[in-house]
């Protein structure tokens, strides 16, 4: 169950906001004055001339009071909601900051081990579902108690039966609200779990549509999605009837306590009852003045009724936001820059690196040792679950370091700048990432240090200005949402452009080749080439007749490196590289 706790969290990750918040507080407080001195003036007017026939000219000054008075409570109602507003404005902008930097830290395997719809729906929909509650909840909740007391000490002074009238109905409002709220909270998860199902369905089904109608599955589909949006239809009209319950059962409540009000006045005026106005009489003004404050009494509880399903909806966000916000960070440790502005090598040394997952449960390095000079080619091969993905995740930062040692140009990684690490090194994914935008867009990823004409020699290195008719329109070509204007290869050429326009000593390469076509191969391998010279490169693979092309291969099995050679040598080794080689197979499964 959601708790408050996890709002105040939440606001605690903008402290500048609760000045604003406090603004609509005073401001709110001085609107209730304003409202005790207008009913003064109303039933002072009233009184004045239609009881004591004063002329309208002596009460001229009155009315330009009553004026300023009700212009001034507009002039505070606005105010109050631009408080809100900013004050709104700057939580949500402040967590939507903490949520993208704390899955920044994460890394990129969380997020690649959540489904995109409910991180999606975090980041965005229960994110907007906090601001009811601190642009309107927040603040009514203390002004639901400070100005019943103002407006109920004004009334006690004129009659102590009207003040015992609200003190003893005023309870009653935030009792039944509160009885109602838990249900509308319950309610309010329900349906956000709801939505991010059927958010995650309804993506996981757009990017598998292809697939679905060449299996004549896509009306079925259909129908689960058209079941699925009836069943939060449904969860959403729940939360709609509970929330006008409570508005009803709050009408009724304040209705039966401004009746009791008027007919304590009523059977005053008749002269039935002769008691609580101190043994003063009841005039016009007098009672005129107590109708007139009874309602204004339970409207700030009213308004906090009308705002409490605000806090239901935002205690379910927050559950989900504290979620992602809880998660533990890997350990970054600050050093000073990675290496000499003179170098511009890395060798690496990887000694007794073990690591597994799951708590030990599942192993996917064990004692594994591997040396990579400086402007070595490494190819490494080996069967799925070998241990290579794992390896290279933690070349690039995305994992830490459980066991062993791995050293960086004789330096620790664990001691060095994650961020300052990553810079000298190029990612070549097998997979990789491609945004709406042009070519040059997604080579230089909006790196401004990157020129035009850098842009160019990369593209043309990594042969994607095959792609368009001439070098200078390779860039303004468009690759589409996810690259789905280019085809498998070339969007690998693509990849392969950032290394060159990144110039990085060293290049990591994850299946390079992988999938693709005779022609497409030979062009990457040609590009891989050149990208190698005077760079560090290691290259995952399971071909092997890619991995030849190598200085050296090293053979994984196990989370271990257990044979390690140029070609030539492995061969003639006749050991465990030879028998794949010999075994006929190019690609390793």
């Amino acid at each position: 169950m959601p708790t408050p706790h996890l709002l105040h969290q939440l606001q605690s990750l903008c402290p500048g906001s609760r000045r604003w918040v406090q603004l609509m507080v005073v401001l709110g407080v001085v609107a209730g004055v304003c409202i005790i001195i207008q009913a003064g003036l109303l039933a002072r007017i009233i009184h004045a001339a239609f009881i004591e026939k004063v002329p309208r000219e002596s009460l001229l000054s009155l009315f330009i009071i009553l004026t300023v008075v009700i212009t001034l409570r507009g002039l505070l109602a606005w105010g109050r909601e631009i408080s809100g507003q900013k004050a709104s404005s700057l939580i949500r902008r402040h967590i939507r900051a903490a949520l993208l930097e704390h899955l920044h830290a994460l890394g990129p395997l969380y997020v690649k081990g959540k489904q995109t719809a409910p991180l999606t729906n975090t980041l965005l929909e229960r994110t907007e579902a906090l601001h009811g509650y601190f642009a309107h909840y927040l603040p009514q909740k203390s002004l639901a108690l400070i100005v019943p007391i103002i407006i109920g000490l004004s009334a006690f002074r004129v009659s102590w039966v009207v003040g015992m009238i609200f003190l003893v109905t005023a309870p009653l409002i935030p009792l039944f609200m509160i009885m109602i709220g838990r249900g509308a909270e319950k309610l309010n998860q329900k349906n956000f779990t709801l939505l991010s199902r059927m958010s995650a369905h309804f993506l996981d089904t757009l990017q598998g549509l292809a697939t679905l109608k060449i299996f004549h599955r896509s009306a079925d589909e259909s129908a689960k999605i058209e079941k699925s949006s009836e069943h939060y239809r449904k969860g959403t009209m729940a939360v709609l009837r509970v929330a006008f319950l409570s508005s009803a059962v709050l009408e009724f409540l304040t209705s039966v306590a401004i009746a009791m009000t008027a007919v304590f006045l009523g059977l005053s005026y008749l002269q039935f009852l002769d008691f609580g106005l101190y043994q003063r009489e009841l005039t016009l003004q007098t009672g005129l003045f107590l109708l007139l404050l009874a309602p204004e009494f339970y409207q700030p509880l009213r308004d906090l009724g009308t705002h409490y399903h605000a806090r239901a909806e935002a205690l379910g966000a927050a559950q989900e936001i504290n979620t992602i916000l809880a998660e533990p960070l890997p350990e970054i440790k600050s050093a000073a820059s990675l290496l000499p502005a003179q170098q511009k090598s890395i060798r690496l040394e990887l000694a007794h690196v073990s690591h597994s997952f799951d708590k030990g449960r599942r192993p996917a390095l064990a004692d594994l040792n591997l040396h990579v000079k400086a402007g070595e080619w490494l190819a490494i091969v080996g069967a799925s679950g070998a241990g290579k993905t794992t390896l290279l995740n933690l070349l690039l930062g995305f994992l830490p370091l459980q066991q062993g040692k791995i050293l960086i140009n004789g330096q620790p990684l664990n001691n060095l700048n994650q961020t300052d690490w990553q810079r000298h090194i190029a990612w070549v994914p097998q997979h990789p990432a491609l945004f709406d935008g042009t070519l040059g867009d997604n080579v230089s990823l909006g790196d401004q240090s990157i020129t035009n004409d850098q842009l160019i020699t990369a593209t043309h290195a990594a042969q994607a200005d095959k792609m368009a008719a001439t070098i200078a329109q390779s860039l303004d070509l468009a690759v589409g949402e996810q690259g789905n204007q280019l085809s498998g290869g070339e969007a690998r050429r693509v990849a392969l452009a950032r290394a060159f326009a990144k110039n990085a000593p060293l290049i990591l390469l994850d299946e390079p080749t992988a999938g693709l076509d005779r022609e497409n191969e030979q062009l990457i391998m040609t590009s891989l080439k050149q990208l190698a010279q005077g760079r560090t490169l290691i290259m995952l693979t399971h071909r092997l007749d890619t991995a030849q092309i190598a200085d050296r291969i090293a053979v994984m099995a196990a989370g271990a490196v257990v044979e390690q050679g140029s070609h030539e040598k492995l061969m003639s080794r006749n050991d465990v590289y030879a028998g794949l080689v010999n075994s006929g197979r190019q690609v390793l499964t």
